[in-house]
């Protein structure tokens, strides 16, 4: 067949399927960046709180206003990063792929620091200093985070733009979010150890240890390196934007206005905000319910497979799912279960702790299989709202579009901490070592890991039925109208497509490249 002949083929192709086509090492190489982002960032949400209460004697007040503090700095520094991937010189590996490798060095170190305990720097002996070296690492640490989730999240759009590939690529990545966050799970289930009983109440009393946590840090930290490099080596960007002019006075503030007018990308940041408060505050709450009221620190790790057990279950079914129902519809109807199995869980409070025990386990599965559906679609429901900005505006500015969306997920660690150490403080917990805890401390430690969480995921019902409006029917048509927009970006040379089933480069039209075929059948007919 002639290079003509191809590239009349390749014309005849629809935009979408010439920007598309992922094969199983696609969805593996995309899935191994939030592993490697999990593996890291599951050590904070699993256990750097009690990590300082306990080992870096740090009471919740200071903890508080240290998360809140590294929020604030985020709302300068993760819109910066998100103009910056979008705006920075073009390398030859693409836009978003450099910055595993980038962020991979900076991300590691900060991770091993913010863990490390030097002599003579902890809370009982140097509380300021201690303080102070806690803030430094974990703002570090952030912005590392930063530096290499903002131009991960845009590497979705340009990887593939079928709405079938992302639903999937979604799943994925939410599995290789879940599979990163074991490592974390696991030391933090087993860095206990006995050091009495509760004379009032009979329950174990156990201390967190340092050596185990450490050696876990740098294990999990080494480990995470390696699947950065791997994630930068299998993944591909299929839509290439064309550099940059200088940017325009003004059009940052357009960019940003254009974001917060735009109702899908407003509601799904928040539904992702609320997400990561109610899971981040039930992993890190959970790690006191378990230890002190139930005195069983090996929950945690069984709360954990039962919570994500039926995303195991559901993510071979949810593709299916979605295009029956629409993830909008699949996903709330999800967190109305959620919401309903954590006020089952408060409803059974009277109950003896040994028995409740288990009953408390089983609503985690309860409540695991309603969070399923928007842990797999999270990241596809924004992608989504990503792309009906493009097509409103006509704009591709998915760097700074995930900026926003991240300070929005950031937002929710910010509710995570407010509520975590505001409950510890209206309970008056001792976070002394070796401190026994009240039993009304221990009613009321109860009662807002459970109520806390309820609330969450009931307001994340009405956000994704009644506010999110890309229901099944408009992500049909989103894929219609979006259709249409690659076709009038590529033919006035805005983007560029690089995919090993298309012929077409950076800098190359199918005109261009029609012409040039042509130049060489009239030499070789010469």
């Amino acid at each position: 067949m002639s290079d003509i002949s191809n590239v009349a083929q390749a014309t005849e192709q629809s935009f979408i399927s010439r920007t598309s086509g992922l094969k199983s090492k696609d969805y593996i190489g995309y899935a191994m960046g939030d592993t490697a982002c999990c593996l890291v960032f599951g050590l904070v949400t699993s256990f750097l709180q009690k990590f300082y209460t306990d080992i870096f004697s740090l009471s919740p007040l200071f903890i508080m206003l240290m998360f809140i503090g590294a929020r604030v700095w985020d709302a300068i520094n993760d819109p910066v990063m998100g103009r910056l991937c979008d705006t920075i010189k073009l390398s030859k590996w693409g836009r978003y792929r450099p910055w595993f490798l980038w962020a991979a060095g900076p991300l590691i170190i900060s991770t091993v620091l913010m863990f490390i305990k030097w002599p003579g720097l902890t809370g009982e002996e140097n509380y300021v200093g201690t303080c102070i070296y806690a803030t430094v690492t974990y703002v570090m640490f952030g912005m590392s985070y930063t530096m290499l989730q903002i131009p991960y999240g845009g590497l979705a759009s340009v990887v593939t733009t079928d709405e079938k590939e992302r639903t999937k690529l979604s799943v994925f990545r939410s599995i290789g979010a879940g599979v990163g966050s074991i490592p974390a799970v696991l030391i933090a289930s087993f860095c206990y150890k006995k050091i009495g009983v509760n004379e009032q109440t009979g329950r174990v009393i156990s201390e967190m240890q340092y050596k185990p946590v450490i050696i876990g840090v740098v294990i999990v930290s080494l480990v995470a390196l390696v699947m950065l490099i791997l994630a930068f080596m299998m993944n591909k960007e299929r839509v290439i934007a064309q550099p940059k002019e200088k940017v325009a006075k003004g059009e940052t503030k357009q960019i940003v206005k254009g974001l917060f007018k735009n109702r899908a990308f407003l509601a799904v940041s928040v539904a992702s905000m609320l997400l990561l408060a109610g899971q981040m505050f039930t992993q890190s709450f959970y790690l006191y319910l378990f230890d002190d009221y139930f005195g069983k620190p090996w929950m945690n790790l069984v709360s954990t497979a039962c919570t994500y057990a039926p995303m195991v279950i559901f993510m071979f079914f949810t593709p299916k799912l979605v295009r029956k129902f629409g993830k909008k519809e699949l996903c709330g109807i999800g967190m109305i279960i959620a919401a309903v199995a954590n006020l089952g869980m408060f409803a059974l409070r009277s109950v003896n702790p040994n028995i409740l025990a288990y009953l408390f386990l089983v609503l985690c599965f309860a409540s695991g299989c309603g969070l399923t559906f928007i842990i797999l679609q999270v990241w596809s429901m924004a992608t989504d709202a990503i792309d009906d900005i493009e097509v409103k505006t006509g704009r591709r500015d998915d760097g700074t579009a995930y900026a926003f969306f991240m300070f929005f997920r950031k937002l929710g660690q910010v509710i995570a901490a407010i509520a975590v150490n505001g409950a510890l403080l209206g309970m008056h917990y001792d976070y002394t070592k070796g401190a026994v805890q009240t039993t009304k401390n221990l009613e009321i430690m109860y009662d807002m890991a459970t109520i806390i969480p309820a609330v969450l995921f009931g307001i994340m019902a009405v956000v994704l039925l009644v506010w999110y409006p890309l229901s099944k029917k408009k992500v049909a048509d989103l894929q219609i109208a979006k259709e249409e927009h690659l076709k009038n970006a590529f033919e006035s040379n805005a983007i560029a497509i690089d995919n090993t089933r298309g012929i077409e480069t950076l800098g190359e039209s199918c005109a261009q490249l029609e012409e040039e075929a042509e130049e060489t059948t009239d030499t070789k007919i010469d």
